[in-house]
């Protein structure tokens, strides 16, 4: 079976073609004009039509003129053919690579003045850096979440284990410890479901106007007692506004919200705020302190992120409460925000379109929201 001519040889063939194409064309361009001109006008003087048959020496120097044509373009073709394949041969065997599981493989671009090769190169570089990117936080991901459910599962087992064996009495006391361990275990596969949900684009909201206030009333008093236990207290700042949202995603994520400051928070005031600016909710908590620290900010909303990890573990956090806040804001079209208060505490927010106040309204003006 013949091997196809490469890119190289095909550019270097058709340059020479070209270059032997031209040198012949221009020859008998002229040698054709000079004939027409002579017999139509044959007083201008120019030699007799069988003169300007080429003499032995004309052909040999015509002969060079097309061999140096040639060279000529064989030479620009080389060249060409060079600058056109080191970038495409580089993002070839860098796909190779990256086929046999060399995510860290990249393509040199080589001569940047070839616009659409250094682009291809670029755009194959940015592709094996996001699929290396995706394939270490999917190692990432794994490794997080059999560690997170490592814990109450091994807790699970030797609970029953011992009362299977009689170690631990059957009491009320053991089976709400079972029952908090599982628990725990349905919110961290209900915050894994929710972002796995969100990350697939699939996480369908359940529009409808609600009244904001009243559900974040009703919230905070169901949070009270546990808050209440940490040492903390809640204050409501609420503007009565109906918001056209997903109001049990919205619920989600301001449990999520409460909840973290139950845990991470110093003792002291919790203040829940809600209100409207420029056609946009804001749901805001802050806390007393003492924030986070500046190298956290810019990830605390990526997944299994904690600010102190050994202070997360006694708290139970699994790090994805605030990962799931983000996604609930992001499916309504909006973001979820960190930013340090006056006194040094911590304020987390979610901040969403379409919102539109109780008195100013009826339900047939709320729509959904455009994202």
């Amino acid at each position: 079976m013949m091997r196809e001519p490469g890119l190289s040889r095909q550019i270097l063939w058709s340059m020479a073609a070209v270059g032997v194409g031209m040198a012949v064309a221009v020859m008998v361009s002229l040698y054709t004009f000079y004939t027409l001109w002579i017999m139509f006008y044959p007083e201008s003087g120019l030699a007799p039509p069988e003169n300007l048959i080429p003499t032995w020496p004309e052909w040999i120097f015509m002969s060079l003129l097309v061999l140096a044509a040639m060279a000529v373009a064989v030479v620009a073709a080389k060249r060409l053919s060079r600058r056109l394949l080191t970038p495409l041969n580089s993002v070839a065997d860098s796909v190779r690579r990256v086929a046999r599981g060399e995510l860290h493989a990249r393509a040199v671009a080589g001569d940047r003045s070839l616009g659409e090769t250094a682009a291809l190169v670029d755009d194959f570089n940015s592709m094996a850096e996001r699929l290396e990117r995706t394939a270490h936080e999917l190692i990432t991901w794994n490794a997080a979440i059999a560690h997170e459910l490592r814990t109450p599962v091994t807790i699970l087992r030797g609970r029953l284990q011992g009362l299977a064996e009689g170690v631990f009495a059957p009491d009320e006391a053991q089976f709400r410890s079972l029952l908090g361990q599982v628990e725990g275990l349905s919110r961290l596969i209900d915050d894994l479901r929710t972002l796995s949900l969100a990350d697939g684009g699939h996480l369908n909201m359940r529009m409808a106007p609600a009244p904001i206030a009243d559900e974040i009333a009703e919230l905070a008093e169901l949070m009270g007692p546990a808050l209440r236990e940490a040492g903390m207290h809640i204050e409501l700042r609420l503007e009565h506004v109906n918001a056209v949202c997903d109001i049990t995603r919205v619920r989600q994520a301001l449990l999520a919200l409460l909840d973290n400051a139950r845990r991470y928070a110093s003792p002291g005031r919790v203040l829940v705020e809600a209100r409207v600016a420029d056609g946009q909710l804001h749901i805001a908590v802050e806390d007393d302190g003492p924030g986070l620290k500046d190298e956290l900010v810019a990830h605390v909303f990526e997944a299994f992120q904690r600010g102190d990890d050994s202070r997360a573990r006694a708290s139970g956090g699994s790090g994805l409460g605030l990962a799931v806040v983000r996604a609930i804001a992001q499916a309504h079209g909006g973001r979820a925000g960190y930013r340090r208060s006056d006194d040094g505490g911590a304020i987390f927010s979610i901040t969403f379109p379409h919102t539109t106040r109780i008195a100013d309204s009826t339900p047939s003006e709320y729509a959904r929201p455009q994202t």
